[in-house]
């Protein structure tokens, strides 16, 4: 992608945090080859259209991750119809699992001196008496990118430098992702339809079995809630830097103009 100056390349690639600018976590991520990306990109059928729907489902998503996180520090929220059930699921989910997101990190951006990138973390949250970085996703699945995305935010965290800064109120001892969503479940045959970005998605729990496309009767829209913990990341912030290393060759000649190379 080609930017008409070195100001929109740093606008979109990353943020300026005290006065210096770094590239951005999931920016990086984005030279990772993302099969799931290309098979929704051949789905939809046009990149207008996927673009539309991806924008809308980040919206969507970031919608949800407002109201979660205010729901789970105790500050008062009106949640919206569309996203109910969803966070109704994670209440209760987290009611169960003692979830405890810390209120003074929530959404709070991380920087790396050493590593030279920036990012922001969901929230730092205590579960099962752990301390760790806690990101919320409104996907369908848990993806290999998450990983390195968290693996980043950990081991900035961890370096001497942010240490002091953030003063945490412990060592961060692991990273888990927090998967929101919701969808409906079709009586018959027990498909699953995710509506999300003006898009509805079927997935077809048994296809031996499944009802024809216009056959099915959906339920209630139902939350969907899912947590998984990572307490291994050295190979993970490997794999980031490795990343890294080919983000910065793909864009060497912008990150030359802004002083990064």
């Amino acid at each position: 992608m080609w930017y008409k100056d070195a100001s929109e390349f740093m606008a979109e690639m990353g943020h300026n945090r005290d006065g210096t600018w770094y590239p951005r976590v999931t920016k990086i991520l984005d030279v990772k080859s993302k099969p799931a990306l290309e098979i929704f990109m051949r789905e939809v059928g046009s990149y207008e259209a996927a673009e539309d729907i991806k924008n809308k489902s980040a919206e969507e998503g970031s919608l949800v991750h407002e109201v979660v996180q205010k729901v789970a520090t105790g500050k008062p929220v009106n949640v919206p119809a569309s996203i109910a059930p969803a966070v109704a699921a994670f209440q209760d989910f987290a009611s169960k699992r003692g979830i405890q997101m810390h209120p003074d990190f929530i959404e709070w951006p991380v920087i790396s001196s050493k590593n030279r990138y920036t990012g922001t973390v969901d929230a730092l949250a205590e579960i099962d008496s752990k301390f760790g970085v806690l990101d919320i996703k409104t996907s369908t699945g848990f993806y290999r990118e998450y990983n390195l995305q968290t693996a980043a935010y950990v081991s900035a965290i961890q370096e001497p430098d942010s240490m002091r800064i953030l003063a945490l109120p412990r060592p961060i001892e692991t990273r888990w992702i927090l998967r929101v969503n919701q969808h409906r479940i079709c009586t018959k045959c027990k498909a699953t339809l995710r509506e999300k970005g003006g898009r509805n998605k079927i997935r077809n729990a048994n296809i031996a079995s499944s009802c024809p496309e216009d056959a099915h009767e959906w339920g209630e829209v139902e939350g969907d809630v899912e947590l998984k913990e990572f307490p291994y990341y050295y190979a993970d912030v490997k794999a980031f830097l490795a990343a890294k290393t080919l983000w910065e060759w793909e864009h060497s000649y912008w990150l030359r103009q802004v002083g990064y190379l």
